[in-house]
């Protein structure tokens, strides 16, 4: 096992991975921002270094001050959480030309599986489904509306690098196309560096359901069942839980197949999230992998009583998975609602500033995962989310009901959360019946 280790990010993650070191007899350094320098959670850290100011380009995208941070620390490995660097792949060479260990996977599977074009190639080889659309990159706007014809609107303009929603503009007609295709290729190189975009069939009316997967170096490669993330917002992901109640066994058992069948034939090391579309009829379809752990994935250590970060950290210093797939077991239901600093009455306009009243939920089944607390202040500079509320229960009705229990006993003042915006999604009855679909927010907010 590793014995010092940096944490290359901020927040309620770098909170997460520095209590799974410490139980592990790990020492954790942490880099923080000027923005960052009375986060309580540096106090809880071995090491805390500065590496800027505010700005995510200065500071935790800075790739040259992260690994001078590390070399000065002394530490053999470095995690990058999620967003950031996690799927960097200069980021990922540079560290393992340093000789640090990338807490990760493989540069040579980042870029297989990083890009989405390379990805779908891959799904197709190992006959899992893949939603139709363009063969590779794009370039050329004619040739695009060609394919878009072709296939059929409504079609989706995505991005090869990335993730998050950014660079992706859904079209329906020949006349918002050449708009969209050129938004969205300079909103790509903007979030990513790369404008490349490539061209799929939107699929109407879909969930979001993606799989869980762990692989060592020996190759074991073991899923920990699925998540359903439906509820979004312009791609962004707002409830997620699992299992998802729009799969049975059978298509479930499927879904999981498939997604191993792809890391087994990337010689994939580490955390994974396979992700699929699932169409009105049950059919699954692949979109891609990411590369790293996901925001949502408490949701998969409730249910299956592992700790995820844990077995990242193992796993990076070469330990084997000892156990097998049959070992890994679900339990009850598990919810999350990601609690941002926004404004649901104001179209979810950003709200930072100082949190001047903060008052957690607590009780039976319930789990905040936040790096904030009472006089904290939300910085502009970063994502807005600030919080994520888990909460455990034996079926998906008693689940619901403590979520929103814990989301109306959830006190975050003055600032404006979508703490009102999850009550009502998880109030309305379609949420309750399981009837939904990622244009759900749109429709019903």
């Amino acid at each position: 096992m590793f014995s010092r280790i940096l944490i290359a990010n901020r927040g309620e993650i770098a909170l997460r991975i520095i209590r799974a070191c410490h139980e592990l007899g790990i020492e954790a350094v942490v880099v923080y921002s000027e923005a960052d320098k009375n986060a309580p959670y540096l106090q809880l850290a071995d090491e805390a270094i500065c590496i800027g100011p505010a700005s995510p380009a200065a500071s935790y995208l800075n790739i040259p001050r992260i690994i001078s941070a590390a070399e000065i620390a002394d530490v053999e490995a470095i995690h990058p959480g999620y967003g950031f660097l996690a799927e960097n792949i200069n980021f990922a060479q540079i560290c393992q030309d340093c000789g640090i260990t990338f807490i990760g996977p493989p540069v040579e599977a980042m870029r297989l599986l990083g890009d989405k074009v390379r990805a779908r190639k891959l799904a197709h080889k190992t006959k899992v489904r893949i939603v139709p659309g363009s063969e590779g990159v794009i370039e050329k706007e004619a040739e695009a509306l060609k394919l878009a014809n072709r296939i059929g609107y409504p079609v989706i303009i995505k991005a090869v690098a990335g993730g998050g929603g950014r660079g992706m503009r859904i079209v329906h007609n020949d006349v918002s196309f050449r708009s969209a295709f050129n938004a969205a290729g300079a909103e790509a190189e903007a979030a990513f560096g790369n404008p490349s975009v490539y061209l799929e069939k939107f699929i109407v009316e879909p969930r979001h359901v993606e799989v869980q997967v762990m692989a060592d170096r020996a190759g074991n490669v073991l899923h920990f069942y699925e998540r359903d993330c439906t509820i979004q917002r312009r791609h962004q992901k707002m409830i997620e839980e699992s299992p998802s109640p729009a799969l049975d066994e059978h298509t479930r058992e499927k879904l999981c197949e498939s997604a191993l069948r792809i890391i087994k034939e990337a010689k994939y090391v580490n955390a994974a999230t396979v992700e699929f579309l699932l169409d009105r009829d049950k059919k699954f379809y692949f979109i891609e992998v990411n590369t790293r752990i996901q925001v949502e994935h408490p949701v998969t250590e409730m249910v299956t009583g592992h700790d995820l970060i844990k077995w990242q950290l193992k796993i990076a210093a070469g330990q084997k998975i000892k156990f097998s797939q049959r070992n890994i077991k679900r339990t009850g239901v598990a919810i999350e609602c990601r609690i941002n600093a926004e404004d649901p009455a104001n179209n979810f306009a950003p709200s930072p500033g100082t949190i001047t009243r903060y008052i957690p939920p607590g009780g039976p089944g319930v789990r905040v995962d936040t790096h904030v607390h009472q006089g904290w202040t939300v910085c502009p500079n970063y994502d807005s989310m600030i919080a994520k509320l888990i909460v455990h229960q034996r079926t998906r009705a008693e689940a619901i009901a403590t979520m929103k229990r814990a989301l109306r006993e959830f006190v975050i003042e003055p600032i404006k959360t979508t703490i009102p915006a999850c009550l009502d999604i998880l109030s309305h009855n379609l949420f309750v019946k399981g009837e939904i679909d990622t244009g759900f927010v749109e429709r019903h907010l």
